[in-house]
């Protein structure tokens, strides 16, 4: 690795550790990022030089905490610091001893989750929740986020910008919230990632129906959860899920762009390690005993991982799963999902009388149409399918869910 990859790849993997406590100390979001900002142009003048330090946050705190410290003073005009309040950023043992003695280490854990906590105010729109996040926690430029939302930097850059200005006018934002407000958070914030995830594995639009870059991060952070929370079910559970979906990522597309559906999927593609790993945490949370939507969600993903083949999967477990997860989350949606599997179970006949009641709750929904017209399909009930699919196609989202809609219209020409 290169000397500028490694020095990146520690400011990456640093910063929501760094920012979050320089945000603690400061309470503007604002101050906070620009304080890292410093921290780390002189992390990638110095650390070529002299290495990395043993603690590469402990100095990027530090050194950011004063640089932000020297520019207020500059505005305000005030008495200059005492020299002890003011820490060098060499590199020497002494001074680093000093850094890492002086840190707070304890309030890591606290600094990180106040980060995102702040990042996923409820009273902000989901929208903006995760495009503040990707700036702060992140670190994604204005126009990196732009492009995954398919929107102008202009646009997204005012997004952000209120964000900010309603997270900074909330100084509840900035507490330690109490025990009830903090499992909500949790919440809130496992919430937050999986919309994100979400946003990468199906895009709400535009011509590309997959952005790997949103998988990555919302993994990144969920990993990033999970490190604080190693022992909480649902966190576990949505980490699994993430690597279990994303793991299908190199198959799910031809090369013309086209989707894949999960039974014509190469699995050979797939990737084995992501799913390793995925398929160690469903054990994990599972032996927990605290079974929740997210969990239920990767245990059906794991059911898939484990066959090598698509005409092996056991679709009786996964519409068990399908029913504990209607009870832990009832929805139109789990329900349109479990019909998938009942239909495998019990024939197309039964999904279609599933979904019937659906109708008028999900009558904007793509995937409702699509499944409901290819239950039709299976049934030979070709004028009601075609009215179905052409219901979908008029929903379409991307270019790929529209083309593999009409493939299925023209299937029924043949």
């Amino acid at each position: 690795m290169t000397e500028v990859h490694w020095v990146g790849a520690a400011l990456t993997a640093a910063r929501p550790q760094v920012v979050a406590a320089l945000l603690r100390y400061f309470r503007d979001l604002d101050i906070a990022e620009e304080a890292f900002q410093e921290a780390s142009l002189r992390a990638l003048k110095t650390w070529p030089l002299n290495g990395s330090p043993r603690d590469p946050a402990a100095w990027l705190i530090f050194v950011g905490r004063n640089s932000a410290l020297d520019e207020l003073r500059r505005r305000s005009k005030q008495d200059a610091l005492p020299e002890d309040d003011v820490i060098s950023d060499s590199n020497s043992e002494d001074a680093e001893t000093a850094l890492i003695d002086r840190l707070d280490s304890s309030a890591y854990q606290d600094d990180v989750l106040r980060l995102l906590f702040v990042c996923s105010q409820p009273e902000l729109p989901v929208t903006q929740q995760i495009a503040v996040a990707l700036r702060i926690v992140s670190g994604l430029s204005v126009q990196e986020i732009a492009r995954a939302f398919l929107v102008t930097e202009a646009a997204m850059a005012q997004r952000i910008t209120r964000a900010k200005r309603a997270i900074t006018e909330s100084a509840v934002a900035f507490e330690t919230p109490g025990p009830a407000e903090r499992a909500e958070r949790l919440t809130t914030v496992a919430a937050m990632i999986y919309l994100l995830f979400n946003e990468g594995y199906s895009a709400s639009g535009g011509e590309a129906h997959v952005r790997i870059p949103l998988c990555e991060e919302a993994i990144r952070l969920a990993r990033l959860l999970l490190r604080l929370f190693p022992a909480e079910a649902e966190i576990i559970g949505l980490t699994a899920l993430l690597l279990l979906q994303h793991a299908r990522a190199a198959a799910r597309l031809d090369p013309n762009g086209d989707i894949v559906l999960l039974d014509d999927q190469n699995r050979s593609m797939w990737n084995r390690d992501l799913i390793a790993e995925g398929l160690v945490l469903v054990e994990k949370a599972r032996r927990l005993g605290k079974p929740g939507p997210y969990q239920m969600q990767a245990e059906i993903a794991a059911v898939h991982s484990r066959t090598a083949r698509a005409q092996d999967a056991d679709w009786a477990r996964i519409d068990e799963i399908y029913s504990v997860l209607e009870q832990l989350q009832p929805s139109p949606v789990v329900t349109l999902n479990r019909a998938v599997a009942v239909a495998r179970v019990r024939g197309p006949a039964a999904a279609l009388d599933m979904i019937a009641p659906l109708g008028e709750s999900l009558a904007g929904y793509f995937h409702f149409h699509g499944v409901r017209g290819a239950l039709l399909k299976d049934l030979g009930r070709t004028d009601e399918a075609r009215v179905a699919f052409n219901q979908a196609v008029a929903l379409a989202r991307t270019a790929a869910e529209a083309a593999h809609i009409r493939m299925n219209l023209d299937s029924l020409s043949k």
